[in-house]
């Protein structure tokens, strides 16, 4: 993964930043790595790296319930949510164990916005610790629509 210097913050001791893959369960990410290959034209490095970063998004945005930050996934980072999210059980379970029990809707608005804030959130992830793979997060002219100043995303 691509991890830039003036996004991430590093781990110190390892110089690599968090990964998804340290809280989701082996089987689940399999699961929806194949859920992501069936329904899009990736190849299970794509499938996962797409899926990592939207795990990393979603884990943010929970972790900042309530600060009205505007964080928005690019495009690509946005499928890995929908498959996270339509995987509802798994995202309840999420949901239960990283957002204090608390549902994190998805609020999609029809228009797309060009505010800055696709790469505002990959900063916001970097300094979270999490690695961010910035060429999933260059279509950041255009973001997907979310809801601004709501604890949805």
């Amino acid at each position: 993964m691509t991890t830039t210097a003036e996004l991430a913050p590093a781990d110190p001791a390892s110089g690599r930043g968090r990964s998804p893959r340290e809280i989701v369960t082996a089987e689940l990410w399999e699961k929806q790595v194949g859920l992501l290959q069936r329904d899009y034209p990736y190849d299970s490095v794509m499938a996962g790296r797409v899926l990592g970063q939207a795990y990393a998004y979603l884990l943010t945005a929970m972790a900042h319930r309530g600060e009205q930050l505007g964080l928005a996934p690019s495009s690509l980072v946005d499928i890995g949510v929908h498959t996270i999210i339509l995987d509802t059980a798994a995202y309840a379970e999420l949901c239960d164990r990283y957002n204090s029990g608390r549902f994190l809707h998805h609020v999609p608005l029809v228009e797309a916005k060009d505010d800055g804030s696709v790469m505002r959130t990959a900063r916001v992830l970097a300094e979270d610790g999490w690695e961010v793979d910035l060429p999933l997060w260059a279509d950041a002219a255009k973001c997907s629509p979310c809801h601004p100043g709501s604890d949805s995303h």
